[in-house]
């Protein structure tokens, strides 16, 4: 199944000008990366996985609308999974694109 197209508009125009990005399928999503660094990416059920501070991440999942990431059964530290209904206005999409942005800011570039 292919990532959901209008969530991947919608992150493209929230990371519109942002020194750097670039997008790229993988893992049936569309990763937007920001100097070689993953930050979020469009999943096809309309999540949106998250790159964050593992510090911070525990402190955002709320057991409904954000949730560790996992992948084939194993957790993805660092990795957060965003429920559709929580970016259903632009401001908890541009909310959690921000939270990615952030954290790989922090990264050196590749």
């Amino acid at each position: 199944m292919a990532y959901d197209e209008e969530l991947a508009r919608r992150i493209h125009d929230v990371l519109d000008g942002e020194p750097g990005l670039t997008s790229k399928k993988m893992f049936g999503g569309l990763g937007f990366m920001l100097d070689g660094h993953m930050a979020v990416a469009a999943a096809s059920d309309g999540s949106l996985m998250v790159r964050a501070d593992p510090a911070d991440a525990e402190g955002w999942v709320d057991g409904s609308s954000v949730a560790p990431m996992e992948m084939r059964g194993r957790a993805m530290t660092g990795w957060l999974l965003v429920a559709a209904d929580a970016l259903a206005d632009d401001d908890g999409l541009q909310l959690w694109v921000g939270r990615g942005v952030a954290f790989v800011r922090t990264l050196p570039p590749k």
